[in-house]
């Protein structure tokens, strides 16, 4: 399978660039009167739009066809929505000390928020692993995350995610839910269009997000929100993530051996399950902590971007170990070239035929 390109092998994503760039736009010209409130619509209605091509690109029948792996993907979510949040609830103990209580609630949320679907598929491949795993193990993640992540934020998050009152969760069925729903009951129809214009989509989709995030900065710009976070924070909520991500990594590929799995599942399961989606993340912060989503969002942001450069190396990693076993195997007389990546890679093989084909 061709490996999918990522232009996360560069130092700093490019779309992360324009993401500051936005944030950087917001602090000088935030929406204001007016302006701030046509900007207010626009991301909801950017949101809701997101949310329909999600569901519109989602095939529900090769998401099923995907569960004939149901360990894996079972360890995947588990990971996403069962380890990382308790790693968040543990962090608690940081506050007021290392983490303000508004930086605690972005990080809370952080954990909260679903795998990605692109890049666990880009390094997986990277580093020759199981990518169809990869392919469902991330839509699976995402496709739960339209449920799970809403309401963990409500029950962990409390108040300042807007509870459980009837307005908030009116608020996520009608701006989430039933947008993701109409994408999939629309499938059969605009599916075909979504897949033949997928590149063009992509600048909407990235757009959008641009858009939710202008809005949500520019909101806190007004409200004076950033007079609460100094550089030594920052500087902490880095060093937080840092180990976060270290544990998680270590979690996912350890944990993994232990569960049994081969060497092509475990990458699959360490690069989908330490993973947070910035896409899927952005627009539910603003519909889940309104004028606060500025602040919400900030350790999301950090921790894609280290996501992305840790995830990086260890995929070149990986592949140069088996690139180098397979060499030695070589060398020894052993089988040619192929032969340790074939045996490593077996259970990809084997999962190939019961998992769906890469839909983009």
């Amino acid at each position: 399978m061709k490996r999918p390109s990522w232009p996360s092998w560069m130092p700093i994503d490019p779309y992360i660039a324009a993401l500051l760039g936005t944030v950087g736009l917001a602090a000088l010209l935030p929406a204001r009167g007016t302006a701030a409130d046509v900007a207010s619509g626009a991301s909801t209605a950017a949101v809701a739009f997101l949310f329909f091509l999600y569901g519109a690109r989602l095939s529900t029948r090769e998401a099923m066809d995907g569960l004939r792996h149901w360990r894996l993907h079972l360890t995947v979510l588990l990971c996403t929505f069962a380890v990382f949040p308790l790693l968040g609830l543990a962090a608690k103990g940081l506050v007021p000390y290392v983490l303000t209580p508004a930086l605690y609630s972005g990080l809370l949320f952080l954990t909260l928020v679903p795998s990605t679907i692109q890049s666990s598929i880009a390094f997986t491949s990277m580093a020759r692993g199981n990518v169809p795993a990869a392919i469902c193990a991330g839509s699976f993640s995402s496709l739960a995350g339209i449920v799970l992540t809403p309401l963990l934020a409500a029950w962990l998050l409390g108040h300042s995610a807007g509870g459980f009152s009837a307005d908030s969760l009116l608020k996520i069925v009608l701006q989430l839910l039933v947008p993701f729903l109409a994408g999939q009951f629309l499938r059969r129809w605009v599916g075909g269009f979504l897949t033949r214009n997928k590149k063009v989509l992509s600048f909407v989709d990235r757009g959008s997000i641009l858009l939710v995030v202008y809005t949500a900065f520019s909101q806190g710009m007004v409200e004076g929100v950033w007079n609460q976070v100094t550089p030594a924070r920052l500087g902490a909520l880095l060093g937080v993530e840092a180990v976060l991500l270290a544990v998680m990594l270590s979690l996912t590929w350890y944990g993994a051996k232990k569960l049994g799995f081969g060497r092509a599942d475990r990458i699959a399961i360490q690069f989908a399950g330490s993973k947070k989606s910035l896409a899927a993340g952005l627009p539910m912060a603003s519909v889940l902590f309104g004028a606060e989503a500025s602040l919400a969002v900030l350790p999301l942001m950090l921790f894609h971007q280290m996501q992305l450069m840790v995830c990086a190396v260890i995929a070149k990693r990986r592949s140069h170990d088996l690139e180098t076993a397979e060499a030695r195997e070589v060398a020894t007389g052993g089988a040619g070239p192929g032969a340790v990546s074939s045996r490593a890679g077996s259970a990809a093989s084997r999962t190939a035929a019961g998992t769906a084909p890469r839909s983009g």
